[in-house]
């Protein structure tokens, strides 16, 4: 019995010592892996060139310092990724060059030849670069495979502006392995502490989009911790540059030729062409220290390239809000961003001069605009509605002025003034402070308070249709009698910002005699409550990447306590582990007061998604229905609502994004039609390279039965740097006075070409 046991003894064992040994190996296997919080990495000065051309051969690199230990950001929470990444890093006197050396199956990597700045869904790396490391403001650069550029510039108070723009270098080839980058940073583009030896926090980020959208980063996240700047690494070596101080000069060349039908009435009637203009204008940009720049331009072209989406407004009792495209408005727009949203660079309409100063040094951020304004929409906000009236010529002039101090904390001020030219010496001026106070790691506190004094304008030609309307308990009329009035507006919020649970508490108001000439803010007279709440679950097995039960209430009164809504929803989100997938639904009810009639039983349900199927093909869509308000009827209509939005790309140049709008609502008892609106754009963009790219947009808008064809031709050196013709045509359907037919006959149309340089002194 023993010497059949031994044996068995011995087998046991040797086969225990095996599985630990297996187990040690994999245990060290596994330990290879770890996630590093707060990295860093010492850089050394190149010894010879490097030409950013996309090879990595450049015997510049061989000494240049290195990172591999990427972790999964998101979705993931600091896992090791699939895939491997690479980054070499060093400098020169001009220059900070990234490379990236990105492993992956090249048939799987995805890439877009298109316009700087307009690339999505690629494959793409990222620079983050924070020169200060106080966490206030920060440098984002992104290529993708093909080399294209896109560059943000962050700050804590209002996140990424996209219109931010710098000349740098790029390049990018796919190969057998994956796919390499090389990025070339210059110094004299950058604004950084003028001492000798840098040291600057920085991450590198790698976006990797399959099934899902993962993200990689070089730095492990506390995801708990809602100041992600602050996570960074930290790079140091840079030793002896200076940032950047020298003269920008940029003149254009803007011609023009519109031409109208001389009676929208009468089909057939003549078409008037204008004669042809030509402009010049100039710009100027001069860095006054390391951290400030004046810029300035004269007769600028303010004119955009692409016409706004139409936005469907058949029940909007208020002016519509569109982004800004003009680049002079663009950069260093994060620094006049509040709350409040109280300078709104497109009531700066029609400018003839114009002039700014930006600066961020260290923790403090300002900037100040001037401007003189041939056109003034002039804003009259009112509880239920408000008034755009075109005032004529103004100056205006905005001051901001911030600190960040702590981690990630903020204090601010604005102020803005409008004088107007015409009767009376009107004005609108506002003064506001605001700030941003992190309590702790999840929990902040933000808010703005803001004063308003107004002197409106003297001018009875203004005032045609407004004669009846008043406001604050009758004290006031709308008219430009040249009244003088202060008002108040505020808003704060206590908000949780963390990877699991998400709320925001506001409370925010506006008196009825507030008014802002410089901001957005289109009915006053309301004091709301709202409290949204939020969930994201993270499964670690199944269809589902994550899931986000949400919950919202909502309450606004005017200042006589009167109810004006009162809405509850519930809603969930789901994200999926296919093909980029998401989708959800909510339900809102509540009800609502407009022009003294109470409307309640409303109620909303809503379900919205999207997908990218693959590189070729993305979708997304909402649709609603339920009983509304029509707001200029005051009748409850049954309203229902679809928006669809397609993506498709034959191949990696072309991009075709049709989209449809659509809206309408019926009478609840009689069934008959309120309103209606549908709205149908298409736009088709084809890159030849990374220079030129043709585009063309149409658009139809039945509301008022019409089209519009707009065709472009780019040619772009840099941001700052192009060439560029196009037209609009508009077309509308005429009625025939012999036999009421309908007649389609082009209403409108404008040529225009721009040649613009950057010269750098």
């Amino acid at each position: 019995m023993i010497r059949i046991l031994l044996p068995d003894i011995r087998v046991f064992i040797e086969i225990m010592g095996l599985i630990i040994i297996l187990a040690s190996s994999a245990t060290l296997r596994a330990d290879e892996f770890a996630p590093v919080f707060n990295p860093t990495l010492e850089i050394q000065r190149l010894n010879s060139a490097i030409a950013v051309d996309g090879k990595l051969n450049d015997s510049g690199w061989q000494h240049a310092g290195r990172v591999d230990n990427f972790v999964e950001r998101f979705p993931g929470k600091n896992l090791q990724p699939p895939v491997r990444t690479e980054v070499s890093v060093t400098y020169d006197d001009d220059y900070l060059y990234v490379a990236f050396n990105c492993h992956d199956d090249p048939s799987k990597v995805r890439a877009t030849m298109t316009q700087r700045d307009q690339f999505e869904g690629d494959d793409a790396v990222v620079l983050l670069i924070d020169t200060y490391g106080n966490a206030a403001w920060a440098y984002e650069f992104f290529v993708n495979p093909y080399g294209i550029q896109k560059d943000n510039l962050w700050s804590s108070i209002t996140g990424d502006d996209p219109g931010f723009d710098l000349i740098w270098k790029s390049a990018a080839m796919i190969t057998d392995s994956g796919y390499q980058v090389e990025m070339a940073i210059p110094f004299s583009s950058m604004r950084f502490p003028n001492r000798e030896s840098q040291v600057w926090k920085m991450d590198f980020w790698r976006d990797h989009p399959r099934e899902s959208q993962k993200q990689y980063s070089w730095a492990a996240y506390n995801h708990d911790d809602q100041c992600w700047v602050c996570q960074w690494g930290t790079v140091s070596g840079i030793k002896n540059v200076k940032p950047g101080r020298g003269l920008e000069i940029l003149p254009s060349l803007v011609g023009t030729q519109a031409g109208h039908l001389s009676d929208l009435s009468s089909p057939h009637s003549r078409f008037d062409n204008e004669d042809a203009k030509a402009e010049l204008s100039l710009g100027g940009k001069y860095p006054l220290t390391s951290g400030m720049t004046l810029e300035a331009t004269y007769n600028p072209d303010f004119s955009q390239i692409e016409a706004d989406a139409a936005q469907i407004d058949v029940n909007s009792t208020i002016s519509l809000l569109y982004p800004e495209r003009r680049p002079f408005f663009q950069e260093g727009s994060d620094i006049f961003r509040t709350l409040f949203n109280s300078f709104y660079t497109r009531t700066v309409n029609d400018p003839q001069v114009a002039a700014k100063l930006t600066g961020r040094v260290n923790r403090y951020s300002l900037g100040f605009m001037s401007a003189y304004d041939e056109n003034t929409p002039y804003i009259i906000p009112l509880e239920e509605r408000g008034i755009i009236v075109n005032t004529g010529k103004s100056a205006v002039n905005v001051l901001r002025g911030t600190k960040s101090f702590g981690e990630n904390n903020q204090l601010g001020f604005i102020v803005t003034d409008r004088r107007f030219e015409g009767g009376g010496d009107g004005y609108g001026t506002v003064v506001a402070v605001d700030g941003d106070i992190k309590l702790s790691q999840k929990y902040s506190v933000i808010g703005q308070y803001v004063m308003s004094y107004t002197r409106e304008l003297n001018d009875s030609a203004l005032s045609a249709g407004l004669e009846s309307v008043e406001f604050d308990h009758n004290k006031h009329t709308a008219v430009f009698d040249g009244e003088s009035y202060s008002g108040d507006a505020t808003i704060a919020q206590f908000r949780r910002r963390a990877r699991g649970w998400n709320f925001t508490a506001n409370y925010d108001h506006v008196a009825p005699s507030y008014r802002t000439e410089t901001g957005y803010d289109p009915w006053n007279d309301y004091r709301n409550f709202f409290i949204y709440s939020e969930y994201n679950y993270f499964p670690t097995k199944g269809i589902f990447e994550y899931i986000t039960p949400q919950v919202n209430f909502d309450n606004r009164w005017n200042f006589d306590g009167i109810k004006k809504w009162t809405h509850y929803m519930v809603g969930i989100n789901n994200t999926m582990r296919i093909a980029q997938a998401n989708f959800g639904a909510s339900y809102r009810w509540g009800k609502e007061k407009w022009g003294g009639i109470e409307f309640d039983k409303l109620w909303t349900a809503e379900l919205f998604g999207g997908t990218r199927l693959n590189h070729t093909l993305g979708f997304e869509f909402y649709a609603h229905y339920g009983p509304n308000v029509a707001r200029w009827l005051l009748e409850k209509g049954n309203e229902i609502s679809v928006y669809a939005g397609f993506e498709f790309k034959p191949i990696d140049r072309i991009i075709i994004e049709p989209t449809v709008n659509y809206l309408k609502s019926t009478n609840v008892d009689t069934d008959t039609e309120l309103f209606k609106q549908t709205i149908g754009r298409t736009r088709i963009r084809c890159q030849v390279n990374r220079e030129f790219s043709v585009r063309l947009v149409t658009q139809y808008d039945d509301y008022d039965n019409s089209w519009e064809i707009d065709p472009l031709l780019t040619y772009r050196l840099s941001p700052f740097s192009l060439f560029y013709v196009g037209s609009t045509h508009e077309i509308a359907q005429l009625t025939e006075t012999a036999d009421n037919s309908k007649v389609w006959e082009q209403t409108s149309r404008h040529f225009f070409m721009k040649l613009q340089f950057l010269f750098r002194v």
